[in-house]
């Protein structure tokens, strides 16, 4: 992949105005690509990305959250195979999977909204547009994708809301289902953080966050009581392939 098709990438996905139609265009122009060109194209991002480059790391946001947001699906299993095969390390790191078991989600009950029952679907799901913040409250213990949904569009929720959400053990799979697709919270650093120090969190999710890490955040992610080892080594990588900082800002960096 030659460096103008990178810099044309880069270029127009910076040019759209909101994360979501970056994600919807990449997605498609992927998807007219052969997937080894695809491969190669998305490699050369990565390493772009990894050099510190803000143009080249906010594109690679997009890429993250497309992955994310696509999880095993077909494409992103082909794309796995031409990193491993063609030793694309830098689009490895994103789409790395640890060989044990991911944990289990337990789903939590319905919340009690009061009612005197069980509410259905729809009854959360119209609740999910209240401004009432007790209401709120609740339905961010809700354990329907359909609710969170909603609730994730409601204007009123904040960042600190979905933060608790993320932050939220066991995660369960209506936690990472929603957020999955939800790049107006994942652009967030807080909310991409507090999704990384989750142990609860699927590998494909938090490999390609990983990837648009800060080195403030690499170091979090690294010495994490809780942080899982496939995670942790790729932050040791990552770190490891960052530029290196004026020694004062080092310092304080590693006290």
């Amino acid at each position: 992949m030659t460096l103008e098709g990178t810099e044309r990438l880069r270029r127009v996905l910076l040019s759209l105005p909101d994360v979501t139609l970056r994600v919807g265009w990449l997605r498609a122009h992927l998807s007219e690509l052969r997937d080894q060109e695809a491969a190669e194209l998305l490699a050369s991002l990565c390493e772009d990305g990894e050099r510190q480059d803000p143009d080249s790391r906010e594109a690679l946001l997009v890429v993250a959250m497309l992955l994310v947001a696509d999880g095993d699906s077909p494409f992103v299993e082909r794309l796995r195979q031409h990193a491993e095969e063609r030793r694309l390390l830098s689009l490895w790191r994103l789409l790395r999977r640890s060989t044990g078991n991911q944990r289990s989600r337990s789903e939590p009950p319905v919340p009690d909204y009061g009612s005197g029952r069980e509410l259905t679907v729809g009854e959360r799901r119209s609740l999910a547009r209240s401004p009432n913040r007790r209401v709120l409250d609740k339905l961010l213990r809700d354990p329907h994708p359909l609710v969170l949904r909603q609730l994730l569009g409601n204007p009123r929720l904040t960042e600190d809301d979905v933060v608790r959400l993320a932050a939220r053990r066991p995660l369960h799979s209506a936690i990472v289902e929603t957020l999955s697709e939800s790049p107006r919270w994942l652009r967030r650093p807080r909310v991409r953080l507090t999704l990384l120090l989750n142990p609860g969190t699927p590998e494909p999710m938090s490999m390609p966050l990983l990837a648009v890490c800060t080195r403030p955040e690499l170091l979090e992610v690294l010495h994490g009581v809780d942080t899982p080892l496939v995670l942790r080594g790729t932050a040791r990588e990552l770190l490891d392939r960052s530029p290196p900082l004026p020694r004062p800002i080092a310092s304080k960096l590693l006290q």
